[in-house]
């Protein structure tokens, strides 16, 4: 289980980024890019992710770590439940999405 403040901490530590209001959400950006999502109500985070990422990463257990059920999910979104994720899934995860932003960005 990792708590809110833990989320946030660990999404602040990359290089750039801050939190932003998005809708009913915090939103973690760098470079102008949304890396994650936490919705604080749900204990749930959003990530964005390669399919291919999505895949591995939803391959561990997909009540912990699933692509969300409409086209956001198929465009990399994937859900991450905090009740149930380890700080180390988390964090390879979080880093992994913000990897992806970083170089989306740069081309």
């Amino acid at each position: 289980m990792v708590d809110i403040a833990t989320f946030r901490q660990i999404a602040l530590s990359f290089p750039e980024v801050t939190e932003q209001p998005h809708f009913h959400r915090a939103a973690f950006r760098v470079k102008k890019g949304i890396f994650t999502t936490l919705d604080e109500a749900a204990g749930q985070a959003n990530v964005k992710l390669s399919e291919i990422d999505q895949n591995v990463f939803s391959s561990f257990d997909r009540s912990v770590i699933f692509p969300i059920p409409n086209k956001w999910g198929k465009q990399g979104w994937t859900t991450i439940d905090l009740d149930k994720v380890h700080v180390d899934m988390l964090t390879d995860a979080l880093s992994t999405a913000y990897q992806h932003i970083i170089s989306k960005n740069k081309k």
